[in-house]
Parts: C-alpha cells; structure tokens; sequence
C-alpha cells in the first residue's frame, strides 16, 4: 500500500530546550486512506509533529515527505493539497459560517464552478447549512468545530491533518465529529489526527503512542492491544479502602489503577495464573469482609497500551 506520508528520523529542538528534544527521532508512515491516530497526552509532541507535517514549522533533523514531496523544500507545491485544523482554530468570531467558508475558500484559490458546490458540499456535510447565517462567535463549542473542519476541507484536500480536534466539546458533538471523519477516510482522503483521548484511538486503522517526543508504540489497536504481555483483571468490592489495601498487597499483580468505582490490575501471562490470581484475590476480599459485586477479566483497551508503554518508555 502506497504511503501518504514518511517520517524518519525526524528531530524538532526549540532553541528554548537545551536538552531535550520536542521531537526525538520520529519514524512512521501513513498508509494512503487511512486514519492514523497520533495518541499521547498534552507536551508529548503532537502539535509539533502536525505542524511540521502541514508545512507552517521547519524540521530541525531527519526527513519528512507528504505525498511525494520532501519538506520543507517543495512545502509550497504540497500545501494547497493539505488541510490543516490547529488545536486553536482561527475562526473569524465576527463573520458568519458562510463569511468563514468563502474566506477559507479565497484563500485556497478555490474559484469557478466548483466554488459554490464545494461550499455547500461542506454546509450539507457538517450540517451547517441551517446556521449558515450566524456568526462563529455565537455557535456552540461543537459547531465551531465542525466549521474549522469544513474550512480545513473546502479546498478538496488530499491530506487532512487535525489537532485535537474533539478538545473541548460535549460527548455528542465527539461521536459526530469521529463519524465525520470515518466519511472523509471512505472518500480516499489520508487522515491524521492527534487526540489525549484514548478510547478514539479504537476509531483508527492505525495508532502511534507518543510520550515526551518519543514513538512508544505503532501498529493497529488489536495488534497493540493483542501484544499486551498480561491480562486484565477487573475488580469491584466495598469497602473501597479495602478493596484497594487487598489488591496492593496481591502477589503477581504488576500494575493496578482506578477506572470509576472499580480497579483494573495487570495480571502477567501464565498457565493458570489467572484463575488462581481470581481465587486468591477473591478469598482474601471475603477473609477482609469485603462484599464483592464484580471479579471478572475485561478487554484490553488503547488505555491499557498507553499505560504500559509509557511504564516501559520510563524504564528503558
């Protein structure tokens, strides 16, 4: 499968980091039409890495092509075939949905017949078309980002590049604005987009874990997930504080954390370890007098991945 976009050994240093590197050495590829998920939290080196990828900053090291062209010497050619969503998108709080897309479109040459159908293309698409008329600054957080996506994607871009794009909206507006973007992919657009949240990560044919400019993981959710060395065990019991004091002091349980009013622990893999790991934790709840409402193994999930690679990103 052709690539969209090649990273190698790519190295971002801000004249303010003495030691440290944004980016530290970054590899990857992004097959043609498909959604690449770039996961991490906030200072990992998301926002740096699209910013280099969309042209607006220089690379300090290493190679970058997008489309075929190297960057950031053919950064003009590549442009007009990029869209490019900041994690702050510029709207124009003043101007209304319509003012916004026709300046979008003004400024990537967007002219003639295809102007107008573009324009409403994008109107249909992120369900606009009835507030067309009101201005950016009285739209809710949800609309505002469907806006910068339309705008992002008025120009018929090859690569559409998002940074946070779901920061800061309601639960409803996510889900909307993932379904968008499985209906970009399917149109043969290539798709990179950089998120904190890890359950969107499942939403991506492929995901890179990110940590202190450093590529922790790549591959596709199920083979990360699959590549988990250890099970997990899911635990619910009252009194917490107990629950909590007996899952400490478990032997053969590597990690835990609080998900809600329950405990996920990391069981390594071993020939029936599991199900005496359950037994043992089970019969020292009861001995505690704690009152046990789920014990169980659940599914791996991309927060899991991100967990361990992080904990093996620290030790190595």
């Amino acid at each position: 499968m052709e690539n969209t976009i090649e990273v190698a050994g790519l190295v971002k240093k801000y004249p303010s980091q003495k030691d440290k590197n944004a980016i530290n050495h970054l590899t990857l590829s992004v097959p043609r039409g498909q959604l690449f998920g770039l996961i991490g939290p906030d200072g990992a080196g998301k926002t740096t890495t699209l910013r280099i990828l969309s042209t607006v900053m220089p690379l300090t090291s290493g190679s970058v092509t997008v489309l075929g062209y190297d960057l950031p010497k053919q950064a003009e050619d590549v442009r007009p075939k990029i869209g490019y969503m900041p994690q702050n998108f510029s709207l124009y709080p003043d101007l209304s949905v319509i003012e916004n897309l026709n300046f979008f479109a003004d400024l990537n040459q967007v002219k003639g017949a295809d102007r107008q159908k573009r324009i409403e293309e994008m109107l249909r698409f992120t369900r606009l078309d009835r507030f067309q008329r009101r201005k950016a600054a009285n739209l809710s957080g949800g609309m505002k980002k469907k806006l910068a996506l339309a705008c992002a994607l008025v120009h018929s871009p090859q690569v559409l590049l998002l940074d946070e794009p779901s920061t800061g909206v309601d639960p409803v507006s996510r889900r909307e604005l993932w379904v968008m973007l499985a209906e970009v992919v399917a149109g043969g657009v290539t798709v990179l987009v950089s998120t904190p949240y890890m359950d969107e990560a499942d939403r991506c044919n492929q995901v890179g874990i990110i940590y202190q400019g450093d590529l922790l993981s790549l591959g596709t959710p199920e083979d990360l997930q699959n590549a988990l060395p250890y099970t997990i065990i899911e635990v619910k019991a009252r009194p917490r504080k107990v629950m909590r004091k007996v899952v400490a002091a478990m032997d053969g349980v590597q990690d835990w954390r609080p998900v809600g009013d329950r405990l996920r622990l990391s069981v390594l893999h071993s020939n029936g370890k599991i199900e005496k790991t359950i037994r043992t934790l089970e019969k020292e709840l009861k001995d505690q007098r704690a009152q046990v409402q789920i014990l169980r193994t659940a599914r791996k999930t991309m927060e899991d991945v991100f967990t361990y690679a992080v904990q093996q990103g620290r030790e190595g």
